[in-house]
């Protein structure tokens, strides 16, 4: 691998955390749509005003003290309903390259703030993802992408969903007392799932803001297991927010609110986001053995599981420190091994079912689109094993995607066309390569080694089938990694699996960020 190739590799590896903290920024900034409202007796009551005419707040967005973006909610009356409008701006830094990112929010809500629809677009640079939704009773029908690629999915939903960027109006008004506590199943569009968020009033305190006093309430949240802090007016209106990785919003105006963003978007995010080591891993690329002392998982929303299955073993300690703190185990990571040969012919036959979610097209795996079924076909030409066709479909996506940090969330068939992105599109596009061919294959986030730090990733598992009594195929549990950012089959021994599946699944590693400590304590070489 050349040293160009290498350094732009590099550049992408960390990608998969910038769409989780994008959702984020979305439940803190637009709190998108919270539902179960009705289930509380403090919302039964009648909304506390109706609006006549249109309000505007300005809030100014920091990352560790520098601004790096601002957002603009509105509300205005529309016949019997409620229109509510938020839009973000942001420039980031990714590895030393400035992004702007877009987000355009829509909704219509009655006057209880039940959603009725929304609509949803986020663009950055030469990408851009949209969707919409209506509610019908129950369910939420959902449209994605535009012209012939629209698709339609449906939600079933619990409870009738309530627009969350409307929230601000939920508490103008509203008498708050200490110990009050609000719970808030949220809707996001840009992961098309639902989380629980609950908001606490924990106390009185005096607030200073361009040297102006205020009299405020203090809201502590708890989202994903990361905190967020609100600090409330006597009216009820929000004067700021604190929450994920220092990102912090500040009460501002129109004209303030646009100016002084740093046009470099402050701290590289990345490296925010990466999780430090004392002793470095040299040639990582050819790790097959690894063996990390893994800390920061008490007391989180995190299944443990997932990291004693497959080619990891987690061995859970009671006592113990690391860096002066207390640690969870230890966890060693086995690189697998590649079959000569699968164990089946593609399509791989599935009499009981029991591969289905691995072959079907989900939200943003588009493996039943023609584009993406012309290109595995292409690529795969006659061949019926698997290894080949894998393997194949995997060195393509690593030669064909450039790499380059993108801003949004990961569409297959948004990547098929435009050619771009970082972790996310390379494993989003493999992902439903592979199941257009007939093999099973899922998605998997978590953290792979780079440069002194571990960085959260993502990457694909492709099902090549059991070690049978008749077959010479050791294929192990079945389930091999493959890395089409870095064109690795398996992946190295520093891929460290934190969970499987979409943005619905990938959502839980932020309970994980600034929280997860590891310690090298073993390595070897194939």
């Amino acid at each position: 691998m050349d040293t160009k190739r290498k350094k732009h590799i590099f550049n992408v590896i960390g990608g998969c955390i910038i769409v989780l903290w994008l959702v984020m920024i979305g439940l803190q900034i637009k709190k998108e749509n919270f539902n179960n409202i009705s289930d509380h007796p403090e919302f039964t009551a009648k909304t506390n005003q109706n609006i006549k005419h249109s309000q505007r707040d300005w809030m100014g967005i920091y990352l560790k003290g520098k601004k790096v973006g601002y957002s603009v909610n509105q509300i205005s009356p529309s016949g019997q309903d409620y229109l509510i409008q938020d839009e973000i701006f942001l420039r980031m830094n990714l590895m030393g390259q400035a992004n702007g990112i877009h987000t355009l929010t829509r909704s219509v809500v009655d006057h209880q703030y039940h959603l009725k629809e929304f609509q949803f677009r986020m663009t950055s640079g030469i990408v851009t993802f949209q969707a919409s939704g209506t509610v019908q009773g129950n369910r939420m029908f959902l449209q994605t992408g535009e012209g012939p690629h629209r698709r339609t999915n449906t939600i079933n939903l619990t409870h009738p969903p309530v627009i969350g960027s409307s929230i601000d109006q939920f508490f103008r008004g509203r008498e708050l007392k200490i110990g009050q506590s609000f719970n808030f199943p949220v809707f996001d569009p840009s992961i098309m799932a639902q989380k629980d968020m609950v908001i606490r009033v924990v106390s009185r305190e005096k607030l200073v803001l361009n040297r102006i006093g205020y009299h405020t309430f203090r809201l502590e949240g708890d989202m994903c297991d990361q905190p967020m802090t609100f600090w409330l007016d006597q009216k009820g209106t929000v004067l700021k927010e604190e929450g994920f990785m220092g990102l912090t919003l500040i009460k501002s105006s129109a004209a303030a609110a646009p100016r002084d963003i740093d046009l470099s978007g402050g701290e590289d995010f990345y490296g925010l986001a990466a999780i430090n080591i004392k002793k470095s891993l040299p040639n990582a690329f050819r790790l097959a053995y690894l063996r990390l002392r893994v800390g920061g998982l008490s007391n989180l929303h995190f299944d443990r599981g997932i990291l004693n299955e497959g080619r990891q073993r987690f061995q859970r300690r009671l006592k113990g420190d690391i860096r002066n703190g207390a640690y969870d185990g230890t966890i060693e990571i086995v690189q697998e091994k590649t079959p000569l040969k699968a164990a089946y012919r593609l399509p791989y036959p599935d009499p009981s079912g029991e591969m289905s979610p691995f072959l079907r097209p989900e939200f943003n795996i588009e493996s039943d689109s023609m584009p993406v079924i012309e290109k595995a076909h292409a690529m795969a030409g006659n061949v019926k094993d698997p290894v080949i066709v894998a393997g194949r479909l995997m060195s393509w996506v690593y030669r064909t995607v450039e790499k380059r940090p993108v801003i949004s969330v990961p569409s297959a068939l948004e990547v098929l066309k435009t050619r771009v992105g970082d972790c996310n599109e390379h494993a989003v596009l493999l992902t439903a390569l592979l199941r257009a061919s007939g093999i099973p294959s899922r998605l998997c986030a978590g953290l792979v080694y780079a440069r002194g730090k571990f960085f959260y990733h993502a990457w694909t598992e492709a099902y090549l089938g059991e070690k049978s009594a008749d077959s010479p195929v050791d294929a192990g549990t079945g389930w091999i990694s493959m890395d089409a950012t870095l064109n690795q089959m398996p992946v190295d021994a520093t891929h460290i699996k934190l969970v499987q599946g979409g943005l619905e699944s990938q959502i839980d590693i932020i309970g994980l960020i600034g929280k997860l400590r590891l310690e090298v304590l073993d390595y070897r070489y194939d």
